[in-house]
């Protein structure tokens, strides 16, 4: 209201426009709402067309006028409005930088999370694996024939300790929580024909059986072949003591599938009871397979004997979906680009719309304002045209009521720059000789001096 009220005042003042200025930058900037200046300046607008209406002569402030309301109020105003998007804009910006940042924290976080859960996965296959067979191994030096009771029993020995760490080891996996810089390197053989003879050294009878040429199996391939046929034989030899297992490894030129068989224990003495597990080794292998591409299944068989099979492509064409909590896509792999959050888009969309209408706004206000007083002059002008020959029926010394009737309602809205008689009581009238604005006659005037009643000069005035 004050920006309207200063602008008001700068039709009688052009330094009103000032604070007219600055009080509606202000006002744009503070509040940001539209109604306030809305009804302020349709008040004002009001004011002025009542104004214009009751007092003729004040249509040649016209002009004045509109550029008070658009370039004091308005103008202004939107400038203070888009500076305070703007602001927002920025505020919501450096907003979004420092969630991204917090998102890349927690990128990171995760990446070493689950860099720490693949170096556990590897020590419980390969440690695990191990200590197994050294287990295994150990049972079956028990059972030897001929064996003194002091050996036998230090063959006992060996294997609760194995077992104890196998144990041991599956508790410190599942609690593993320490920061690790660099994930230890894996082993560097992958052949599963020299795992079966580890194993069949051991003690644990495995046939392998293999069809097809391996060719170029890729790295992540060939790593996790190697892995389920590990923990598969680790599992036989944990809770299946005795009983043989069979390896079958077929390649073909778009996929390698393996198939880890073993037999039901045998019903008599065995070379070890069964050893502790974690639970955590068939979750860990099919979350390895899926890395890899490949789908996995395991199943008890109708002999109460076990089945695990992993298929994995050499080209896998798009990486399964990964469980909850896990990141959509191993490190390597482009992002998807993150979406802008519903409160940057809010304050963009804001700031565009603030920007439009500063300038649609103040342009459409000028042209309907200039409009308006021009139609409206035009109609006062109209009603303001003296008739010539009215004009040539008038005389000095006629008395003012017998000139009266022949002149028009109005007269005109401005006063032409004139000389007047001088003289006590001099009183002049202006009337339009024409309203057509396209003739040459257009802008003259007719000046009627009046002075104690009587018509005291008539002339006619060119523009």
């Amino acid at each position: 209201m004050a920006a309207a009220t200063a602008a008001g005042l700068s039709l009688t003042s052009l330094w009103w426009a000032l604070p007219a200025m600055a009080a509606a930058f202000f006002a744009g900037h503070r509040s940001g709402r539209t109604w306030p200046m809305a009804a302020a300046l349709s008040v004002l607008v009001a004011a002025g067309a009542a104004a214009v209406v009751n007092l003729p002569t004040l249509l040649g402030l016209g002009t004045r006028f509109v550029a008070m309301v658009v370039g004091a109020a308005l103008l202004p105003w939107f400038a203070g409005r888009v500076w305070r998007q703007y602001q927002e804009l920025v505020r919501a910006g450096w907003s979004r930088a420092e969630q991204l940042e917090r998102e890349q924290r927690l990128v990171a976080e995760q990446a070493r999370l689950r860099e720490r859960a693949r170096i556990a996965q590897d020590m419980h296959d390969a440690l695990g694996h191990d200590l197994s067979l050294i287990a295994l191994s150990a049972g079956a030096l028990k059972l030897a024939p001929g064996l003194a009771d002091a050996h036998r029993a230090a063959a006992e020995d060996v294997r609760a300790r194995a077992a104890t760490a196998v144990e041991r080891l599956g508790e410190v996996i599942g609690i593993l929580r320490e920061e690790t810089q660099e994930a230890p390197a894996g082993p560097a053989d992958f052949s599963i024909a020299r795992l079966v003879e580890g194993a069949n050294a051991s003690g644990l009878e495995t046939a392998l059986h293999t069809d097809g040429e391996a060719g170029e199996v890729p790295a992540v391939v060939e790593r996790a072949a190697h892995r389920v046929v590990q923990e598969a034989l680790t599992n036989v030899a944990k809770h299946a003591p005795g009983a043989g297992a069979r390896v079958h490894v077929a390649h073909t030129a778009t996929e390698t599938v393996v198939t880890v068989e073993n037999a039901p224990p045998p019903a008599g003495p065995v070379p070890a009871g069964p050893l502790p597990g974690g639970g955590r080794g068939l979750v860990g292998l099919d979350e390895r397979v899926r890395l890899a591409g490949g789908t996995f299944s395991h199943a008890p068989r109708a002999d109460g004997g076990f089945t695990v099979t992993a298929r994995l492509p050499h080209t896998p064409a798009l990486l399964p979906p990964a469980p909850p909590g896990l990141p959509p896509a191993p490190p390597g792999l482009p992002a998807a680009p993150a979406a802008l959050p519903p409160e940057h888009r809010r304050a963009r969309r804001r700031a565009g719309r603030a920007l439009v209408a500063a300038v649609v706004v103040p342009l459409l206000a000028t042209v309907v304002l200039t409009g308006a007083l021009t139609v409206w002059g035009s109609l006062t002008l109209s009603q303001s045209v003296l008739d010539p020959a009215h004009y040539a029926a008038l005389h000095v010394g006629q008395n003012r009521s017998e000139v009266t009737g022949l002149l028009p309602a109005r007269q005109l809205p401005y006063r032409p720059r004139a000389a007047e008689p001088k003289g006590r009581g001099v009183e002049c009238a202006y009337y339009a000789v024409t309203a057509d604005r396209f003739v040459d006659a257009s802008g003259d005037a007719y000046q009627l001096c009046f002075q104690h009643g009587r018509l005291l000069t008539l002339a006619v005035l060119k523009e």
